[in-house]
């Protein structure tokens, strides 16, 4: 659910940025950082496949890709579930030919 602009504004006033910042430089340093990935990204990386691939194989733009992949928006529910068979099931998107699936 995308949050308005209001809704941003109060949810960041709350913040505070520095603190955030300096406690993820504090567990860097401690070596207890860790790199999250969304589903959308695991699921690439698991068929092997460029964004421009996987763009193709779900008959969606690379921007569209790219908006997933960072969090900014949501795949619609046909997507979701080629995104699951990608991750859980990889080798079955390999298959595909993505050339046509344009």
């Amino acid at each position: 659910m995308t949050m308005t602009e209001k809704q941003l504004r109060a949810r960041d006033a709350k913040r505070d940025l520095g603190a955030e910042l300096l406690e993820s430089v504090r567990q860097m340093k401690r070596g207890a950082a860790r790199t999250v990935y969304s589903p959308v990204v695991q699921a690439r990386a698991n068929a092997g496949l460029t964004q421009a691939q996987f763009a193709r194989i779900l008959g969606v733009s690379i921007r569209t890709l790219q908006s997933w992949e960072q969090g900014r928006k949501q795949p619609s529910g046909a997507a979701r579930t080629l995104i699951t068979i990608a991750r859980l099931r990889p080798e079955v998107v390999r298959e595909l030919n993505y050339e046509d699936a344009a």
